[in-house]
């Protein structure tokens, strides 16, 4: 037997051999983002075991020192600005509490409001933790020059939108 394709074009180019008219369009673009996705996450994930931090509560943390001082969103906003459901965003919430790492404090918007503020712990771990994760993602993108990069990152936010805007409800809220 021959060796099994692996590139999207042969993987497409076997998909018509042995199916013809199978759609096949999207293989050369889904597959490669599938595989860096995994890329990625997988050394996303080795990097944040060694910050000591794992990949929910940076993205907790995260969210919460983008907003800017005082470091401080309610519940509502964190579910609004992330790609996990309130539930999940309550149980980040009371797992980073538990680390010392936010606190909670009754929100602005009524008495059901809770508004999630960084503490000392919390701010100090994104600080180090963003900058470990974001400059070895910084050098694992190096083999393409800025001008790629910035066509590419035009590409994908385009991708995305259309993307987004097919799946409708699904992804109502940004991706």
């Amino acid at each position: 037997m021959a060796n099994p394709p692996t590139s999207p074009a042969e993987i497409a180019a076997a998909w018509q051999r042995e199916r013809p008219g199978t759609p096949t369009d999207s293989i050369e673009i889904v597959t490669p983002i599938w595989r860096l996705g995994k890329y990625f996450a997988d050394d996303r994930a080795r990097v944040l075991r060694a910050a000591g931090i794992d990949a929910a509560t940076l993205d907790l943390l995260s969210v919460i020192r983008r907003s800017g001082p005082p470091y401080r969103l309610t519940t509502r906003e964190l579910t609004e600005r992330t790609l996990v459901t309130a539930g999940a965003i309550s149980q980040r919430v009371a797992r980073a509490e538990r680390s010392g790492l936010v606190r909670r404090a009754p929100g602005d918007g009524g008495r059901k409001s809770v508004a999630v503020s960084l503490t000392d712990e919390g701010h100090a771990l994104i600080e180090r933790s963003v900058d470990e994760v974001l400059g070895r993602e910084a050098r694992l993108v190096t083999g393409l020059t800025a001008t790629e990069r910035a066509a590419l990152a035009e590409l994908l936010e385009k991708l995305t939108a259309d993307v987004r805007r097919r799946l409708g409800s699904l992804y109502g809220r940004g991706v």
